[in-house]
């Protein structure tokens, strides 16, 4: 999949990424978008989206858009902790993580506390020989936590997860070239019954041609 996304331009990002785009062009501040020049995801991809509707929790998932991310530690890559845009983007985010492994790091600046306790036992024996630790009340903003993304994995995004805690990459573990795609499904706005219904109808009828090329 990486051979064939190679054979289309990449284009140099922020903190040290390259990208490709495949959807519409957006200006997320105005809250406005043009589809002129977006043809729908990639041909390689279309087997990759029918078999992510295969899985538990992405049943009737349809994605608009797919950025491809490029990290190298040669360019010191590494993605900031941010959130994904809610008014375009909808529930679910769904990562395919290609070429190496690496982690992701959530974390959550909002006020309160969280209560922290000792991972449960995996196996009947770490249940006999674990001693049970009381918890421990840590502020929110302290707290980060570090999601092992294995190569070649799918990550979902969603609830929480999606709109309450920020994700980031750090340069640290970019220990390879490590090429990431991320596929974004509508928010309800342009959903059937939404405001922009028609608008989010004709986005899917583009993206699910899979004849796109990078924007």
């Amino acid at each position: 999949m990486v051979c064939l996304m190679d054979r289309d331009p990449w284009k140099l990002s922020q903190s040290g990424r390259k990208k490709q785009d495949y959807g519409p062009r957006v200006n997320f501040r105005k809250q406005k978008l043009k589809v002129a020049g977006f043809q729908g995801l990639p041909s390689f991809s279309q087997e990759v989206v029918r078999r992510m509707g295969l899985c538990p929790g992405l049943e009737g998932f349809q994605p608009v858009e797919q950025c491809n991310l490029d990290y190298s530690p040669e360019r010191g890559s590494a993605i900031d902790p941010h959130l994904d845009d809610a008014w375009l983007w909808g529930e679910r985010l769904v990562s395919l993580n290609l070429l190496s492994p690496t982690v992701m790091s959530m974390s959550r600046e909002a006020p309160g506390t969280l209560l922290l306790s000792s991972a449960p036992p995996t196996s009947p024996k770490d249940s006999m020989d674990s001693v049970i630790t009381p918890g421990r009340s840590v502020l929110c903003r302290d707290v980060e936590v570090a999601i092992p993304v294995p190569r070649c994995s799918l990550l979902v995004l969603t609830g929480a997860a999606r709109h309450q805690w920020t994700h980031a990459i750090h340069r640290r573990h970019i220990t390879a070239r490590r090429v990431c795609a991320t596929f974004r499904e509508l928010s309800a706005e342009f959903q059937p019954g939404g405001r922009q219904q028609d608008l989010g109808h004709e986005l899917l009828q583009i993206s699910c041609s899979f004849q796109g090329r990078p924007v």
